[in-house]
């Protein structure tokens, strides 16, 4: 091959290497967002805590009511978390299949081996739960191999419409917790409101003053949790547009993909 054609092939090697680096470090970058998911676990363990918090408010009736709605959340509670554990382990496989840190996925993939169930009122429906489970398997094809840049499309390719379903079952679950954040800062604060006007007697004082630093707290408390809330929300929907142009643009790059492995059932994930 004379000199020239050879330095042009060299060029376009080293060229086509460096685009592949910046789609893998682009993938890294998109990876790294993980972190972020964590309000959204903050906000499910305040969900799960509602009662204990509302407790020292609810009147005789009221309390039994409270009771009866907090078994179910406690049922839930699980579900609700491992639908952000399963997207946080797809976004940690990624950044492991792109070159990012080694990342060993072998016991969150057994904890994932367990099926998860529907909770039509919290907003998790029966097709989140089949997107945990596709997303799951899409994990376990991939988790144990480095073939770099094909590895990683074939991932975003097998995840990306599970991965978006459970987003969006995380956004109707962050919805439902915004309404219990409503419902309690009401009935909270309304209780306050109504109650501190009967300490306003002299002998009373005291108390008077207690009791509005403590309303004071607790309207502190809400408006910060219902920051976190609209953060948590908006952190998802960023998320969600961010892996949807990163699907488009290696889409594009990408070679067409060999024919698809069978993955393995997720029962055999926790042997």
């Amino acid at each position: 091959m004379p000199a020239r054609s050879l330095l042009i092939l060299l060029c376009c090697v080293l060229l086509a290497g460096c685009a592949s680096q910046r789609r893998l470090a682009e993938v890294r970058d998109f990876a790294a967002e993980a972190d972020k998911l964590a309000v959204y676990a903050e906000l499910s363990q305040r969900f799960r805590a509602t009662y204990e918090r509302e407790l020292p408010y609810l009147s005789p009736a009221a309390e039994q009511r409270a009771r009866d709605t907090d078994r179910q959340r406690q049922q839930m509670y699980p579900d609700l978390l491992a639908i952000e554990r399963n997207v946080v382990l797809y976004l940690h496989t990624l950044g492991q299949l792109a070159g990012a840190q080694q990342f060993s996925a072998g016991q969150p993939l057994q904890q994932l081996s367990d099926q998860i169930q529907a909770w039509p009122d919290s907003g998790l429906e029966q097709q989140h739960v089949q997107a945990y489970t596709r997303l799951a398997k899409a994990i376990a094809r991939f988790a144990g191999g480095r073939r770099q840049q094909q590895a990683v499309w074939e991932l975003l390719r097998d995840g990306y419409q599970p991965l978006q379903d459970c987003l969006a079952a995380m956004a109707a679950v962050l919805r439902l917790y915004g309404k219990h954040h409503e419902n309690e800062q009401r009935m909270v604060l309304g209780m306050l409101e109504m109650e501190i006007p009967f300490t306003a007697a002299p002998p009373e004082r005291l108390l008077a003053a207690l009791a509005k630093a403590h309303q004071q707290d607790k309207a502190r408390e809400y408006r910060l949790a219902g920051l976190r809330q609209a953060q948590a929300a908006q952190q998802l929907e960023a998320l969600r547009q961010q892996h949807s142009a990163l699907y488009q643009r290696l889409g594009a790059a990408a070679a067409p993909p060999p024919a698809p492995v069978a993955a393995p059932p997720l029962s055999a994930l926790s042997r």
